[in-house]
């Protein structure tokens, strides 16, 4: 018998009445729980077998899947749901951990970040975009793939002046060390500050930043390309709905 918290990611009906859960858990990372009967009318798995769900989980863990033994919800996140625009981007910080993750591969540091992200989103009403990019350079980093900012990460350079953000090198390169990646990216001194500021505020303080829209799309584009390069992804389905709201 095992003991974890845990967030619902994403639901897939199994058979008639079950579901197969792809769930984030505090102890053992994402793992794949069968929650049996939780299509039925009077289950009690029906709320805490939905995405968003934050639960306290009892589980054994049999040849192909755990099996939830007990679930007690911890925080459903209802709020979410009562806008189209959180819903939107809270499905998208569930689809980052489910792409960017193995199976059982343990990151509290993840895990905390999610349920601080979701409780933020829960009473957002305006700034989604900018919530999310700081929220994305948060993730990447908690990963293993920090971006480098403090000075140039080819040749260590302190000089800030024509700099470009390089995906590749996973930092910020000066004007000498562009012929390392000549698909680096050009960011001016604003960029450059704005991107430092919203990787180190914490999540619930990033609104007393000022930035314009331009200057949000610009680190929303560098930030999904380097995370994508960085898990060695093509795309984010969400990010298609995030464009039609946008």
């Amino acid at each position: 018998m095992l003991k974890t918290e845990g967030i619902v990611l994403k639901e897939l009906r199994y058979r008639d009445t079950s579901k197969i859960l792809s769930v984030y858990t505090k102890k053992y990372g994402k793992i794949s729980i069968m929650a049996r009967g939780a299509y039925r009318p009077k289950s009690q798995m029906i709320a805490n077998s939905q995405p968003f769900s934050y639960n306290d989980y009892q589980l054994y863990k049999g040849k192909n899947f755990f099996y939830i033994t007990q679930g007690d919800i911890l925080d459903s996140f209802y709020s979410i749901r009562e806008r189209i625009e959180r819903v939107t981007y809270g499905y998208y910080m569930l689809e980052l951990i489910d792409k960017s993750l193995p199976e059982e591969q343990e990151n509290e540091k993840i895990f905390k970040l999610l349920i601080k992200g979701l409780k933020v989103l829960s009473f957002l009403d305006k700034d989604y975009l900018k919530f999310i990019v700081a929220y994305e350079l948060k993730f990447i980093s908690f990963l293993g793939y920090k971006p480098y900012l403090d000075k140039c990460v080819v040749c260590g350079s302190l000089n800030k002046k024509d700099i470009k953000f390089s995906v590749y090198e996973g930092g910020i390169i000066c004007e000498k060390c562009v012929i390392e990646d000549p698909f680096s990216i050009s960011i001016n001194e604003e960029l450059y500050k704005a991107m430092y500021n919203l990787l180190y505020t914490p999540l619930e303080d990033i609104f007393n930043i000022i930035m314009s829209n331009d200057l949000i799309y610009k680190l929303h584009d560098i930030a999904v390309e380097y995370i994508l390069y960085s898990i060695d992804r093509k795309k984010f389905n969400t990010l298609d709905l995030i464009k039609t709201l946008e």
